[in-house]
Formats: structure tokens, C-alpha cells, sequence
């Protein structure tokens, strides 16, 4: 075996970590609600820690693999993933496992741009295409198997095996990371790091994301809006201090690219919602409707499915279509997927509830890939490394931000004494409806001009 393989099974097996603890926590909530009594915000920040982890992590990574060498920064990662893993699988409370889950997203968050960064470098431009198809399937394996194999957990043994269930692979990839990577001195010479930006950008995310959480909390609205300020406050803060500085944290200037800015638009309000969705299908089926937490973690499979299908026609007809036609028909068809979940009722079909993630699966991936394919189309090469750490920060966010604001809509419902099948119909609903806002997005894409430059004959 080569060492760029090598390197690159390390990677995916990283890759492939990080990717189902964001999708498999989601199959266990109702059994965590019921062992701690905890509320829908509650049980959204058992993800929300994960992510938000992830989140504040990543802007750190380029840095901090310069200071300590990709070799040793990779493997620190995974040995802190393992000890927060243990932490989250021994919680005796809601406030422990959402603690160890966001020590588990900051081990987990360096994973992918230290190992992405390490693989990336050792293939060339012609032969990562093919580097790209095998990260995708690893990607599409993750969301397909995690919650099928969660649900089975859960009915035979507890929630706790759920998160203890990656913790062989983690300490496998240690071990793997520690004999076949080679060390890389790290640099004495670089640009400093933006601590200012670093700590407001934190604190922004964590008082945005919190205020929104208590508004939807019982008898914590003030307390709630109060925060929920502070954080926007900050938040124009830090982004005025950002477009000022040489060194930034992140270059938001990049955010003006129009093709980039749309991509990253349409992430929020199509993966994102959808990521909302997941988590509140998963307590419908489960605690309204009685499903079995193995049916409900199984639902992933036809997405998966769908999502590959969707994968490869944008593959085949981005460069002939453009991102307009494909972001439009995403959008709509995962609109129709949602609204099918407000379909099903006390005698839903359990091939409604197929069909409908199978329906989401498509138009969600068919946005995301044609996404990921057109948002760095304009930007420059010595900007790439500035641009992919802005999409992959937007790419967490918008999860993030998804658990939070669905989970929030449902619990602004709840306090007003709506019935909880009404209330996740209308849920379901809204979060349909908010296809319109992509829509829209995309209909501002030159669309024949950007045809026109990827036809265009290489001088």
C-alpha cells in the first residue's frame, strides 16, 4: 500500500467518524428524553453541541497544523474525540452530555480539514476526481447506516451505545494515524492568530444560538431575546473588525462572490432544514406515532439512495445545465418530500414516511452537490484555502442553525397549547414552505453565463 493511500484511508476513516456522530444522535432522542425528562431544545443541543464544537474549531485548524504539525494536531484530535466519547456514553445528565458533546465536536471538528489537507496535497489535480467519488461515498454511507444501526442499539441496549458505538474506529484510526503518517515539522514563521476574532466569533455563535433556544423555553422568553441581542451585537462586532484586518479569522470579503454567497444561502435554507426536520421526524414517528426506533433510523436508507441518484445527475449535467435549473428543482422536490411528513397521521403509511425521505434525499442532495460544484467556480486559487474554511464554517452553521430554529418553532407551538400532532403537521409545513427563499436565490444566478465559462474550450 502507497502512502498517499495510506494517508487517505486514514482521512476517510476520520472523515467517516465526524460524519456519523452528527447523523446517529438524532435515533436515540426519545429515549434520552424519557431518561432525563428533557425538552425538544434540550435534546436539539445534544447535536447543536456536537456541531457548534465543530464549528469553532475549524477556523483554528490551518493555524494550529502549522504550530504542531498535521501528524501530531490529527492524532491530539482523536485522542480528545475518545475521552469526550467515553464522557458522553457515562452522562448522568442532559448538561454532562451536551458538555462531553461539544468536546466531542472540537476533537472531531479538526478531523476533516487536518486530514483533507494531508490527502489533498499528495494527489494532483487530474486524479482528484476520482479521490472526490470515494470521499462521496463515504459520505453517503455515514447518514445511510449510522441511524439504521442507532435504532437497533437503542431497542436492544440503551441510548449510551448509540455514542459508544464509534469509539473501537476512533481508537483503530489512532493507531493507524501513529504508524503510517509521517511527522511534519511545524513552522516557526507565520501570521498570528486573530485571538480577538477568534473569541467574539465564539461568543457570538454561542449567545445566537442559546437566546434562540430559551426563547422557545418556558417562562425564559426575556431572558431568551436578551441573549439572543447580545449575540447579534457581537456578531456585527466581530464582522467589522474582520473586513478591517490583514490577518482575519476568516476572510469575509470572500462572502461578496455572488456564485459563493448563493451557495452558501442555499445550504442554510435546504441541508440545514432539512437536518431540523430529521431530528423532529425522529420524535414524531417515535413518540406520537409509536414507530420502532430501528424504522425510524432505517428511513436514511432510501435517502441515501435517493441522494446518490441525485449525486450523480448533477454530476452529469452541471456543466450542460448550470447550478439555476438544479438548485430550483432540488429545492422544490425536498418542499414536496417535507410536505408528505404532514401527510401522515395515527394510521400513516410506513411507505409514506419511506417515500418521503427517499423525495427529500434527492432534492436535498441535488442543492447540496450543485452547491458544493458552483461555489468556488469564481474564486481565485490563492483564496481557495480562505474560501473552503468560509464553506465548511457556513456548511456547520447551517445544521446548527437548523436543529435550533425548527426545534424552536415546534416549542413556541407547544406553549400555546396546540395539540403536539398539529404542531409537528405545521412544523412541517413551515419548514416546506421555506423552499421559496432558495427559489429565490437561485433565480439571481447568471445561469448562462456561468454555462458559458464551464463549455468554454481550454486555451
Amino acid at each position: 500500500m502507497s502512502y498517499r493511500v495510506r494517508v487517505a484511508s486514514v482521512y476517510l476513516l476520520g472523515f467517516f467518524i465526524d460524519l456519523v456522530n452528527m447523523f446517529i444522535a438524532s435515533v436515540a432522542y426519545p429515549d434520552i428524553g424519557r431518561r432525563f425528562a428533557a425538552s425538544v431544545s434540550q435534546l436539539a443541543w445534544i447535536s447543536n453541541g456536537y456541531i457548534l464544537g465543530l464549528t469553532l474549531v475549524i477556523p483554528m485548524s490551518s493555524w494550529l497544523a502549522r504550530r504542531m504539525g498535521a501528524k501530531r494536531l490529527f492524532m491530539l484530535s482523536l485522542a480528545m474525540f475518545i475521552v469526550s466519547t467515553c464522557g458522553v456514553g457515562a452522562s448522568a445528565s442532559v448538561a454532562q452530555l451536551i458538555t462531553w458533546r461539544w468536546l466531542q465536536g472540537i476533537g472531531g471538528g479538526l478531523l476533516i480539514p487536518v486530514g483533507q489537507t494531508m490527502t489533498w496535497a499528495l494527489y494532483q489535480s487530474h486524479e482528484r476526481a476520482r479521490l472526490s467519488s470515494v470521499v462521496m461515498l463515504v459520505a453517503l454511507l455515514a447518514p445511510a447506516l449510522s441511524p439504521a444501526i442507532g435504532g437497533m442499539l437503542v431497542e436492544s441496549l440503551s441510548w449510551r451505545w448509540v455514542f459508544l458505538l464509534s469509539l473501537p474506529l476512533a481508537i483503530v484510526t489512532l493507531v493507524l494515524a501513529g504508524l503510517w503518517l509521517k511527522p511534519v515539522r511545524p513552522q516557526t514563521s507565520s501570521e498570528p492568530l486573530d485571538l480577538v476574532g477568534l473569541v467574539s466569533g465564539c461568543a457570538a455563535l454561542t449567545l445566537i444560538l442559546l437566546g434562540l433556544t430559551c426563547v422557545g423555553e418556558a417562562g425564559q422568553p426575556g431572558q431568551g431575546s436578551l441573549m439572543l441581542l447580545a449575540g447579534l451585537i457581537t456578531l456585527a462586532g466581530y464582522i467589522r473588525n474582520a473586513l478591517k484586518k490583514r490577518h482575519p479569522l476568516i476572510n469575509l470579503h470572500l462572502a461578496k462572490e455572488p456564485l459563493l454567497h448563493t451557495a452558501m444561502l442555499i445550504y442554510l435554507f435546504i441541508p440545514g432544514v432539512f437536518t431540523g426536520v430529521s431530528m423532529l421526524t425522529m420524535l414524531y414517528l417515535q413518540n406520537q406515532l409509536g414507530l420502532h426506533a430501528s424504522f425510524a433510523g432505517a428511513l436514511m436508507l432510501p435517502w441515501s439512495l435517493a441522494s446518490f441518484a441525485a449525486i450523480s445527475l448533477t454530476g452529469k449535467r452541471f456543466n450542460r445545465w448550470g447550478p439555476r435549473p438544479l438548485f430550483i428543482a432540488g429545492s422544490l422536490i425536498q418542499a414536496s418530500g417535507i410536505g408528505m411528513l404532514a401527510l401522515t397521521g395515527q394510521t400513516a403509511d410506513a411507505m409514506l414516511c419511506v417515500l418521503a425521505f427517499a423525495v427529500m434525499g434527492f432534492g436535498g442532495s441535488l442543492c447540496s452537490s450543485t452547491a458544493q460544484s458552483s461555489a468556488f467556480l469564481h474564486i481565485a486559487d490563492r483564496e481557495l484555502a480562505d474560501a473552503s474554511a468560509l464553506w465548511n464554517i457556513n456548511r456547520q452553521l447551517s445544521f446548527c442553525l437548523g436543529v435550533t430554529l425548527v426545534s424552536l418553532l415546534f416549542s413556541l407551538m407547544a406553549k400555546t397549547g396546540m395539540p403536539a400532532e398539529h404542531a409537528f403537521h405545521l412544523c412541517f409545513v413551515i419548514a416546506a414552505c421555506s423552499a421559496v427563499i432558495p427559489v429565490l436565490c437561485a433565480l439571481r444566478i447568471a445561469n448562462h453565463n456561468v454555462v458559458l465559462m464551464l463549455n468554454k474550450e481550454p486555451k
